[in-house]
């Protein structure tokens, strides 16, 4: 790549080196723009006989061109990329959805010096039209030999992203309390109302239950058998494991119980289970406060049917100090 000042009239096709400004810095063209006939006539209205230009030579790749490509391998899912100026490739939601994110390919990419790649967080919500990544290349072009390598690690272990859609999820509520189910009700509804407000949904399925491990075995029977995408335990004990009430009623209905303890703060106490590929969760002292908790990381996932791992709860402690 070669940087060199020519003639207005001569620099049709090639890659402007600095952004040009109007008198009074209205922006007039962008640094990497390729210009074309128009944009000449343009620079010729606005007074200016040279611009300072590049050059692509053989084995370079416009920066364009890479952010593209890149872009095209990286993700999948519901959304859509868009070019911007300055070698940018933006990735954008079509529909609300999870974000997953292998943060280990994200990492060995970002140690290449062609491009780099930004995105939000593992499990983060995304409404539709929300950017979720951008790609940014050197300026102006790199080297074909680098992009294939960054082309070939991503088809062999990617995609870095997905961009999961959370469609018509159906979530399923249980209340207990020692004394009455209704209790819970009373104490947490309003507080569930606003967590799950932030996703855009409300509860398909609500029961409440005293919390005696046959009486929740119940509720629980009852509530999977529609289906829903995931069930939430708001209990008004904080139970020591799954030895307790409803560590031990959701054993009883067969659940396969995937992790216990989160190092997230709050939400220590998180258990998670499964029912088949229905996820079912305990968090005790998460609905007493609208403020991010465990149950903020883990929903995003869950609307979007990804079935999360133990050693996915595992990993959330980078970040997971959220008070």
């Amino acid at each position: 790549m070669k940087a060199l000042t020519v003639d207005v009239k001569a620099s049709t096709g090639r890659i402007l080196c600095c952004t040009i400004f109007r008198q009074g810095g209205k922006k007039l063209l962008s640094k990497g723009h390729v210009l074309s006939e128009d944009d000449v006539r343009l620079l010729e209205n606005e007074g200016m006989q040279e611009v300072w230009v590049t050059e692509l030579e053989d084995g370079e790749i416009s920066e364009d061109d890479a952010v593209m490509q890149v872009s095209r391998e990286m993700g999948c899912g519901c959304l859509e990329i868009r070019l911007a100026a300055g070698g940018r490739a933006n990735l954008v939601a079509t529909e609300d959805c999870c974000l997953l994110v292998d943060d280990e390919l994200l990492k060995q990419i970002n140690c290449t010096s062609s491009v780099v790649i930004s995105t939000l967080l593992n499990f983060s919500h995304a409404k539709a039209g929300q950017r979720i990544a951008t790609v940014k290349s050197a300026p102006f072009a790199i080297a074909q030999s680098q992009l294939e390598a960054v082309i070939s690690i991503l088809r062999e272990r990617g995609p870095i992203m997905q961009a999961r859609p959370i469609r018509q999820p159906n979530l399923a509520i249980l209340y207990t309390d020692p004394m009455s189910g209704s209790r819970a009700q009373q104490l947490f509804e309003s507080i569930m109302r606003q967590r799950l407000e932030r996703f855009g949904i409300i509860p398909s399925f609500v029961l409440t239950s005293v919390e005696e491990e046959n009486s929740v075995v119940r509720c629980l029977q009852h509530l999977l058998r529609a289906k829903p995408t995931g069930v939430l335990i708001a209990s008004t004990t904080a139970p020591a494991g799954p030895e307790d009430v409803v560590g031990r009623a959701m054993a009883k209905i067969g659940c396969h119980l995937e992790r216990f303890l989160a190092p997230v703060e709050p939400g220590n106490l998180f258990l998670l289970g499964y029912k088949d590929d229905v996820p079912v969760v305990s968090a005790p002292g998460c609905y007493r406060s609208a403020k991010p908790n465990v149950v903020d990381m883990v929903l995003p996932p869950i609307l979007a049917r990804y079935r999360v791992s133990g050693w996915e709860i595992a990993c959330l402690g980078h970040g997971g100090l959220l008070a």
